[in-house]
């Protein structure tokens, strides 16, 4: 009895949540649909009298929404090939190498977490601006391609499982350590990077401070800075709105989609290694 109400809860569980998360986007993808009209006089779950791609087409021409992929294409594809690199050399430094203040390095990096980004702000705008970055893509790309301690973490568990044998037989062929990483080590830490650039790729493409922030001119807007400036010129127009929404939620669903398997894939074996 007691079996069946537990798997009777779990399973409502997952009906309300589905519908949390589920209910939402069903909105938004009727209001794209619907014409202006529509979206004042029916309900939010009423279908659309026609499915029109009317909304879609004026979303992405003016809103600007081709040079925005454009601008957030160059941004992921630097920042977080630095990312993985910068993080994966830190992982291989503190793994392998055996240096005053290690554990320190390591403190660092986690207290960095447990500082909230806002009381920082000033002084990295600062920073930013004297190194002549501001507003530019150097800013953003900069700032995203900080290691956090999460890429590290993943990078050193997978670190951790490669035998040390492998270190010594590369030294006894005359291999030093910048030859050992690139490679022996880098080429076996391709779920850890599959990851990395998946966990870090979403983050960078959704983030809307750093781009706003930092690059305020409209030649460089990115989706999410392009997708707010709709709450101008479309201010009143919901049904662009959501179109514009649909817009940027395609390309994430389609590559999560794709690289789901990567993401359980990396996190399990980076925790059971």
């Amino acid at each position: 009895m007691k079996s069946a109400t537990f798997g009777g809860l779990k399973y409502l569980t997952l009906i309300v949540a589905s519908l949390v998360t589920l209910l939402p986007l069903v909105t938004i993808v009727m209001a794209s649909f619907k014409t202006s009209r529509e979206f004042q006089q029916s309900g939010p779950f009423d279908l659309p009298e026609s499915f029109g791609f009317e909304n879609y087409v004026e979303a992405f021409t003016k809103g600007g929404m081709l040079h925005a992929f454009f601008n957030t294409g160059i941004i992921l594809l630097v920042s977080i090939t630095g990312t993985v690199i910068i993080g994966a050399m830190t992982a291989y430094a503190i793994d392998r190498f055996e240096f005053r203040f290690r554990k320190v390095v390591v403190g660092v990096f986690l207290f960095a977490v447990l500082v909230p980004a806002v009381t920082t702000q000033v002084a990295t705008f600062q920073v930013v601006n004297n190194l002549g970055l501001y507003n530019t893509r150097w800013a953003a790309i900069v700032l995203f391609m900080g290691t956090d301690i999460v890429s590290i973490y993943i990078f050193l568990q997978f670190i951790r499982a490669v035998p040390r044998e492998l270190d010594e037989a590369a030294k006894l062929e005359g291999a030093g350590p910048f030859r050992i990483f690139w490679q022996i080590i880098f080429p076996l830490l391709k779920p850890a990077i599959a990851t990395v650039v998946i966990i870090k790729g979403f983050a960078a493409y959704n983030e809307f401070y750093i781009p706003f922030l930092y690059m305020p001119s409209r030649d460089l807007g990115v989706i999410s800075t392009s997708l707010f400036r709709f709450t101008g010129p479309f201010g009143a127009h919901w049904e662009v709105i959501a179109a514009g929404v649909i817009i940027v939620i395609i390309p994430t669903l389609i590559i999560f989609v794709l690289l789901q398997r990567f993401i359980y894939s990396g996190f399990t074996q980076g925790a059971t290694k």
